[in-house]
């Protein structure tokens, strides 16, 4: 029992909540006081470091989720458009990740399964995220027409966690959310909640603070400073992980550790530590 049943789809909510979640969670950040003691950039460097205005952010932010809502309800098609196959004197509506008994109710797998389902979301997206990310740096080519956008926030904040180039949008994060929800097995009542859990880690991933007590700074090591450490000049070839954890970048050798310093002037400086 979820509290939208009766009221909107599972598969509607899939494809919306992410994109409410995205704007109430970034939206917080955007409007908390300066917290300068906090923050892991000066406001001085953000003006002068970031080359791309606000305005084009949240543009470009706009235009991928538009992309990412219609892939998702591509992946939800098949609501209306169920296989049935008798099974005895039953009929079960066979979906993509799921199936449905004879009244059309979605049957859902139990919270064990459920959890086994979303840790194995996490592992698929972050195998897919990191290789594809790495690769966009590796390619020349692709860094210097694609990836570089993302790049152009060096001071990042929350609201252009999802400001990339269209095509790295797609391959990036929508294709890496639907093959993660496809390997998964995941209902799509399941999936709303992962989807939107992986946005909000993404955008406290670029939320350009260091809050005491934040739960992601205590059960992740990657974390909002983890990622600050990837966009700064000297540390664009490592830390590629994302957005859960660092287990890729260990292996494959582009770890790169960290310390977190205080400035005499308030806020955190993360620092690059090598091993």
């Amino acid at each position: 029992m979820v509290f939208w049943e009766g009221y909107v789809s599972d598969e509607a909510m899939g494809t919306v909540a992410p994109v409410v979640v995205y704007w109430l969670y970034a939206g917080f950040y955007q409007l908390l006081p300066p917290l300068d003691k906090y923050r892991l950039h000066t406001r001085k460097e953000e003006e002068e470091k970031n080359a791309v205005p606000f305005v084009s952010v949240v543009r470009g932010v706009l235009f991928q989720q538009l992309v990412q809502a219609t892939v998702a309800k591509l992946l939800f098609l098949d609501k209306d458009q169920r296989i049935l196959s008798a099974v005895g004197n039953e009929y079960i509506g066979l979906k993509l990740t799921s199936t449905a008994d004879a009244s059309g109710t979605t049957i859902q797998p139990s919270v064990p399964v459920q959890l086994a389902q979303f840790i194995v979301a996490m592992l698929v997206m972050d195998a897919w995220q990191y290789f594809v990310h790495r690769f966009m740096h590796q390619n020349k080519f692709l860094y210097r027409h694609v990836h570089s956008q993302h790049h152009r926030l060096v001071v990042p904040y929350a609201i252009g966690a999802l400001y990339n180039h269209p095509l790295e949008g797609l391959l990036l994060d929508t294709f890496g959310g639907a093959i993660s929800f496809l390997v998964s097995g995941m209902t799509a009542r399941t999936a709303v909640v992962f989807f939107c859990f992986a946005v909000i880690k993404t955008v406290d991933d670029h939320c350009g603070l260091w809050l005491p007590g934040n739960i992601f700074h205590i059960f992740f090591w990657n974390n909002s400073a983890y990622h600050d450490i990837h966009h700064q000049l000297q540390g664009t070839k490592y830390n590629y992980s994302q957005p859960f954890f660092a287990n890729w970048d260990k292996l494959l050798g582009t770890h790169m550790p960290y310390d977190l310093l205080k400035r005499p002037e308030g806020g955190f400086e993360v620092r690059l530590k090598k091993d």
